[in-house]
């Protein structure tokens, strides 16, 4: 017998056949005689459904400015997942399970104050135990918990793989099963690289690395809070047939497991690649060189909700000046540039200039810590393939490269097979 926390996304419980068919996966799991907790998404569309509702309501109400009560936003759009987990409680009794559902105040799940992006702070999973005890399925609102002023507070977008990771961590439970639309994490996105393989295994860091660099399988916080509490976490498909035999393999179900890089035997040098469109690049040239110019230029972005990527600073041969380059999403550029313009006196640079409609390509992989060389063979086979490279950062066990969009795929292509992951 396991404890098993399973989540299922939006387009997992679509409709009422869906819901049906996630239900039939918990039953199994039911009957393998699992202790179980689900953690289900709104129905695909429905979230964005009530965050345009709360944000034509002003409008509406004849209001000259879209202000509106961040409180009630989310009172608003966590009605997506009260009403999924209320339909799966009734499939699952249906089919005779035992099951009930629980919202995220009724556990509780406690999170800051900051409402539509809280965090979470404590899940008390003592009455969860007690129900898996009695034989009770808890089918569980995600996205949602409650903040210290006793109000409702959602986690932002994908937060229902953040609930699923903190229950998993605070019932203690064997692993945490994500079920989405894909059969697992792939060594790159499949649509673009046929070749592309299913893992069965890749370390937390990997993962964090994959879903902060482009890869849409996981939520970052969800992976962060999975290798900091050790949550062994399975990736799998909701849409495979839930009374397959492999399907009810408990120490081995398909997928790919998630996990720390101790459980991984061969460690591949190059695990993966990522990617990432519609970037650009922001340079301030001529800045003094002086304490604190960084902290002037980051500051204010960061203020303004602006994510800043792939910084590089070059200093002039005297040491006096030097030019710094960084990327944003292309989204936020003329935010970004805007911004700027408003501390050009603090930072003191000479000019600004922008590009848009880069990519960001990363290659990933722990092996790396203990190998040489992996950087230069991804610069080779890109100039091989006359694709110029106009910026590179590096960490322990990732090399993200800056490129033209245009060349997106085919440097994809290129640096997956270079490393080897085309081979089957």
């Amino acid at each position: 017998m396991a404890r098993i926390v399973m989540k299922f996304g939006g387009t997992s419980v679509a409709d009422l056949d869906r819901i049906h068919n996630v239900a039939r996966h918990v039953k199994r799991e039911v009957d393998a005689g699992n202790q179980v907790a689900v953690v289900v998404s709104a129905m695909a569309g429905k979230t964005n459904e009530l965050v345009g509702w709360v944000q034509a309501m002003p409008k509406v109400a004849g209001a000259k400015a879209s202000f509106y009560d961040a409180r009630e936003y989310d009172a608003i759009v966590a009605s997506g997942e009260q009403v999924t987990s209320g339909l799966l409680a009734i499939a699952l009794q249906s089919m005779g399970v035992d099951a009930r559902s629980w919202q995220g105040w009724q556990i509780p799940v406690k999170t800051d104050n900051a409402h539509g992006a809280a965090r979470i702070l404590d899940i008390d999973g003592s009455e969860l135990i007690r129900r898996f005890e009695m034989g009770q399925v808890a089918v569980v609102a995600g996205f949602q918990g409650v903040g210290p002023d006793n109000r409702l507070a959602t986690l932002g977008r994908g937060g229902s793989d953040t609930s699923a990771v903190a229950i998993a961590a605070a019932v203690k439970a064997d692993r945490c099963d994500i079920y989405t639309d894909v059969d697992g994490v792939y060594t790159t996105d499949p649509r673009m690289v046929p070749k592309a393989r299913r893992m069965k295994k890749i370390a937390f860091e990997e993962m964090l690395e994959m879903a902060s660099l482009g890869a849409k399988v996981l939520q970052v916080r969800s992976v962060e809070l999975a290798m900091v509490h050790k949550v062994r976490t399975f990736v799998r498909s909701s849409f495979d047939d839930p009374d397959a035999p492999e399907m009810s393999d408990q120490l081995n179900p398909p997928g790919t497991l998630i996990c720390d890089e101790e459980e991984i035997v061969e460690q591949e040098v190059v695990t993966g690649i990522a990617y990432a469109k519609d970037e650009a690049q922001i340079s301030l040239r001529r800045l003094a060189d002086r304490p604190g110019v960084s902290a002037a230029i980051f500051g204010p972005l960061a203020d303004s909700h602006i994510n800043v990527d792939m910084i590089v600073q070059n200093i002039s041969e005297d040491g006096s000046r030097t030019d710094m380059t960084f990327t944003v999403p292309s989204g936020d550029a003329d935010k970004a540039l805007e911004v700027l313009a408003g501390e050009k006196d603090v930072i003191g640079y000479d000019v600004v200039q922008s590009e848009s409609g880069l990519a960001k390509i990363s290659v990933i992989g722990i092996g790396m810590r203990s190998h040489a060389g992996v950087a230069a063979t991804a610069f080779k086979a890109l100039a091989e393939k006359s694709i110029n490279i106009k910026a590179i950062t590096t960490s322990e066990i990732k090399i993200s490269i800056l490129i033209d969009g245009a060349y997106a795929e085919l440097a994809v292509r290129t640096l997956h097979s270079v490393y080897g992951l085309d081979k089957t």
